[in-house]
């Protein structure tokens, strides 16, 4: 999942501490080491494990909602699949969190054309009283214009915020901005005295399926109800309110928080030959939303980054640094997982030489930046060079945290290497029913285990590092 905001205080805990290395010498890959990739690659372009792992994880373990009934059971299951691949070193590092529940959820408009809606609670939105909550709908265009607001326009109302259709796009970018509203919408809402929320869903398809994902609210105790509207249906309240009638809607809501969960971060490691401490660091996130069984997000990225880790430990000889993969807890909640291993890792941020997780789905990476030091980017023209039979371009002036969970890590002084793949199908399926088994396609599956291998192990055979140290990055803006 793409990143939101990070947090400052991990990074204000940051002391210096001894690097690996001159963090200030040239770095290199030497030729033989780029040879052995350009093996990988190929070998990987038709390997089975990736697809193996998601139809596994997809089947046996289904939806992984963050603390909910399968968490343990994809942890335990994970722990086994690590083993079983013959990773050197396998183990978990708890992470904290606050525990929501879905149970149920309905909608419809009562006035003035009744009609029944497709909605979904989002992540951390409150519950309706039981029996659900009728009133008016109070509509906005943008964020900007909710803001705007006078607070007695929006006392005691649904607020709805219409924001305009994604639009199916290789980066993605529509999301940020569809993203934001979900995320800061319900709050300032709330604060404005809304009876609840609702907002078309970020995602860029036509099916009658809710998108949900994340919101925030600073004190829980003032959360109010929010969801996501269908696309049909957030066209159809578009419709009906351009009548001009005043319109009325039911929302009941069966959600809410219910304590504390303790879950973990599962780990394994590809050891080194040479300088085993260090390591590349990459993974996915274990958790998905409820909805579907999670296979884009992101049984993909787990698949993609254990298969090509594992191809890397069958070479006859490994590499010089290790290669350790996260499975990550509660990435859609908040990066809880990504927050909680950069805490545990701060100090020794150096060890982690350059990292990339995998978050965006299963189809072809298309290009790859990275945010290293000055002295090691002819090092990542090495690896983009080896990256290009792949058909993947390389951007050097474009920056890289690695991805949605290792921008925390990043955050902290890991460099990042991000490959960024085409998201062009990605947001018709992203948060919804439809995050299922069929949508991954196996050759696309490949070419991204194919990109991952050959960047692990030329990372990990570099002769010097790419700048990771205690607050290295710290004045790099933000990618998204």
């Amino acid at each position: 999942m793409p990143r939101i905001a990070l947090f400052a205080l991990v990074l204000l805990l940051v002391q210096p501490s001894a690097q690996a290395e001159n963090t200030t010498a040239a770095t290199s890959i030497p030729q033989a080491a780029i040879a052995v990739a350009n093996g990988l690659r190929e070998r990987a372009l038709k390997d089975e494990v990736a697809y193996d792992l998601v139809e596994g994880l997809t089947t046996e373990i289904g939806p992984r909602l963050a603390g909910g009934e399968n968490d343990q059971k994809a942890r335990d299951w994970m722990v086994a699949k690590f083993k079983a691949l013959g990773f050197d070193k396998v183990w978990t590092e708890p992470v904290s969190y606050p525990k929501w529940v879905r149970r149920s959820e309905t909608a419809a408009i009562t006035e003035p054309y009744a009609q029944p809606l497709v909605v979904t609670a989002l992540g951390y939105s409150a519950g309706t009283p039981a029996g659900g909550l009728e009133a008016e709908v109070i509509a906005f265009d943008s964020l900007q214009a909710l803001k705007d607001a006078a607070d007695y326009l929006v006392k005691g109302k649904i607020v709805y915020v219409g924001i305009p259709r994604m639009h199916a796009l290789v980066d993605g970018r529509d999301y940020g901005t569809g993203s934001a509203v979900r995320v800061l919408g319900p709050e300032l809402a709330a604060a404005k005295g809304a009876a609840a929320f609702l907002l078309r869903s970020v995602g860029s398809d036509n099916n009658r399926l809710a998108h949900t994902g994340m919101t925030r609210f600073s004190d829980p105790a003032k959360a109010i109800p929010a969801a996501a509207l269908s696309n049909p249906d957030a066209d159809l309240l578009d419709a009906v309110l351009k009548r001009g009638k005043p319109v009325k809607l039911h929302l009941a809501l069966d959600c809410g928080l219910d304590g504390t969960y303790t879950g973990a971060n599962v780990i394994a490691e590809i050891t080194g030959s040479e300088r085993p401490n260090e390591y590349f660091l990459t993974g996915g996130h274990l958790d998905s939303w409820d909805l579907g069984t999670g296979a884009l997000d992101d049984a993909a990225g787990i698949g993609i980054t254990t298969a090509a880790a594992h191809l890397i430990g069958q070479l006859p000889n490994r590499p010089a640094r290790s290669i350790r993969v996260v499975a990550f807890a509660n990435e859609e909640s908040g990066l809880y997982g990504g927050r909680a291993y950069a805490a545990q890792h701060h100090l020794q941020i150096g060890k982690a030489i350059l990292g990339a997780e995998s978050d965006a789905g299963a189809d072809r990476i298309v290009k790859v930046t990275a945010t290293v030091k000055p002295e090691a980017r002819a090092a990542i023209g090495q690896i983009a060079a080896a990256l290009a039979p792949l058909g993947i371009e390389y951007d050097a002036e474009a920056p890289g945290s690695g991805g949605s969970d290792l921008s925390a890590v990043h955050a902290v002084g890991m460099a990042g290497l991000s490959l960024r793949q085409d998201t062009t199908r990605y947001f018709d399926w992203h948060h919804t029913a439809n995050d299922t088994l069929d949508k991954i396609d196996l050759e696309q599956l490949r070419q991204n285990v194919a990109a991952y291998a050959v960047a692990m192990y030329l990372a990990a055979e570099a002769k010097g590092n790419f700048g990771s140290a205690a607050g290295a990055f710290a004045e790099q803006k933000d990618e998204h």
